[in-house]
This record gives C-alpha cells, sequence and structure tokens, in this order.
C-alpha cells in the first residue's frame, strides 16, 4: 500500500461505528464492508490527513487511488474517488482509462455516479474532442455502469449539454431492463430540464420510455 494511505486508514479504523456499517453494509447491498463513517465525517478525516501529510501528488495519485480501491472497506473506494473529484480540473484524458477502471471495479451508484459526473463529466469537458471517442465506447460497452457514464457524464453541463449525444445514448438504452439505466435515463433528462424544458417535453412525448424514466424526466417540469 502506497505509504500515503495506512494513516488515513488507521484514522478511519479509529472511528469506526459498527452499529452504523450494518446499517450502510445493508442499504448498499452488501457491495463491501464499511466503517460506518458517513460521507461529511469522513470528508473531514481526509481533509485533516491532507492537512498532515499533504495532498498526493498528480503523479502519485494513479498509485494511490488504486492501492486505495484494492481495501476492502467502502470509505477507502469512496475516498479515493473524493481525492479524483478534488483533482479533476487537473487531470487529462490520459485519466479516462484510470476512471473508466474504478467504474467498472466494485461498481455501485455511490462510486460510479460520482467518477461519471464529477470526473469524466469534467475532463471532458474541459477536452470536447474526447467527447466522441469515449463516449461511444461507454454506450457501446456490455458494462451497464459504463451505459450509465454516457448516460450521466453531462450531468451538471447545464446549457452546454449536446442534447443530439444525449437523446441517442437514451434511445439507445431506452429499453434497457435494469433499474440503474431506467433511472439514469430520467435523471438525465430532469438535468436537461433545468434549463430546457420544452426539449424534454418533447423527446418524451415521442419516445416509448420505461414509467420510472419518464416520471423521473418530467418530475419537476
Amino acid at each position: 500500500m502506497h505509504p500515503w494511505l495506512p494513516p488515513l486508514r488507521a484514522a478511519f479504523k479509529r472511528d469506526r461505528d459498527a452499529e452504523a456499517a450494518a446499517a450502510m453494509q445493508a442499504y448498499m447491498k452488501g457491495i463491501a464492508p464499511f466503517f460506518g463513517i458517513k460521507a461529511v465525517p469522513r470528508r473531514e478525516l481526509l481533509a485533516e490527513h491532507i492537512a498532515a501529510h499533504g495532498s498526493p501528488s498528480l503523479d502519485e495519485l494513479p498509485t494511490i487511488i488504486r492501492d486505495a480501491f484494492a481495501c476492502p472497506e467502502r470509505e477507502m473506494h469512496q475516498t479515493a474517488v473524493d481525492l479524483l473529484m478534488k483533482h479533476a480540473r487537473k487531470l487529462t484524458p490520459e485519466h479516462l482509462p484510470l476512471v473508466e477502471e474504478l467504474i467498472t471495479t466494485k461498481s455501485w451508484w455511490d462510486t460510479v455516479d460520482a467518477l461519471a459526473i464529477h470526473v469524466a463529466g469534467v475532463i471532458l469537458k474541459r477536452h470536447p474532442k474526447e467527447i466522441a471517442r469515449w463516449n461511444k465506447r461507454w454506450v457501446k460497452s456490455p458494462d451497464k455502469w459504463l451505459n450509465r457514464t454516457a448516460i450521466l457524464f453531462q450531468n451538471r453541463w447545464k446549457k452546454d449539454i449536446d442534447q443530439a449525444l444525449l437523446f441517442a445514448n437514451i434511445d439507445r438504452h431506452a429499453a434497457h431492463p435494469d433499474f440503474f439505466i431506467r433511472k439514469a435515463i430520467g435523471w438525465a433528462l430532469r438535468e436537461l430540464g433545468a434549463t430546457d424544458p420544452e426539449s424534454v417535453k418533447r423527446f418524451v412525448k415521442a419516445r416509448k420510455l420505461s414509467p420510472l424514466s419518464e416520471r423521473e424526466a418530467l418530475r419537476k417540469i
């Protein structure tokens, strides 16, 4: 394990809460064991650790991230994602293979959505020439979490959302039976609806979406 990580893991272990850990593990469908530390105190411990040990360099980051994901506890995986989010504006398309690797490792919505929106989305918005390549890779993947990434990565782009791309991605997976894909479709359309509700209403009216997708898409319109 990279030497930057053990003191942080020790801090998590010190503050573990067995009752909360059991509840978290049940809520997250047993994806991993937990220390039982909620998001706010977890990020406070990370901030304290960075204050004491410094922030990882960009060169060190991939090793630290992979080593954190190799730990059993979910808080270590979530902290790895937090670190990538903190560095997102410094990352380049060269880091997208790492992001994809993490999206497909111990995959569940908590890490996948943050990586898709706050890491991959940030990188691709800053490097638009890379969008077509990575979007094609993700939307055509047999991995549902990469499909979800293709649908969600523009979620914070507001008026800069490429509607044609988003609609094409949704059309490709509109009949997908998986809950997480259907939920992502509704969520992405709801985000677009914040800046262009008429486009969303027209799209939903012209398509046969799942009831879940349609309900989520129109919930705030």
